[in-house]
């Protein structure tokens, strides 16, 4: 009767593992797609062209020492996206999605961010 109960765990525990792992692969596909982040390429020429683009997606865009000054950038997509000393001066961020996004050395003054208005020149 052990014997047979002893089995049975044996059965369920590698169960449980193939479960377990199926899970794990799965997760790590899902994560390792959002490595692969792309910008919509028309929406960073209508981004260049208008210095506004609202709503956009500019996930991942290389924006390093960008001037974009009083641009509005309201609702779009900056996730990941590289801002690092680039001039946000006065440009509107203030329902943009930074999650991931590097802003180093980025100048803020007065610019709307979704955490308020940096640096308003007090």
């Amino acid at each position: 009767m052990f014997g047979m109960m002893e089995g049975r765990t044996k059965q369920q525990a590698m169960r449980n593992f193939q479960k377990l792992t199926a899970l794990l692969v799965l997760a790590m596909a899902l994560c390792g797609s959002g490595a692969a982040i792309a910008f919509d390429e028309t929406d960073l020429k209508k981004f260049q062209a208008l210095n506004a683009c609202a709503e956009c997606d500019l996930s991942g865009a290389d924006l390093v020492g960008a001037k974009l000054y009083k641009g509005d950038l309201s609702e779009a997509t900056l996730r990941g996206a590289d801002l690092s000393e680039a001039d946000l001066s006065e440009a509107d961020l203030s329902t943009a999605n930074l999650k991931g996004a590097k802003i180093d050395g980025a100048i803020l003054c007065k610019s709307l961010t979704p955490w308020g208005e940096d640096n308003p020149g007090y």
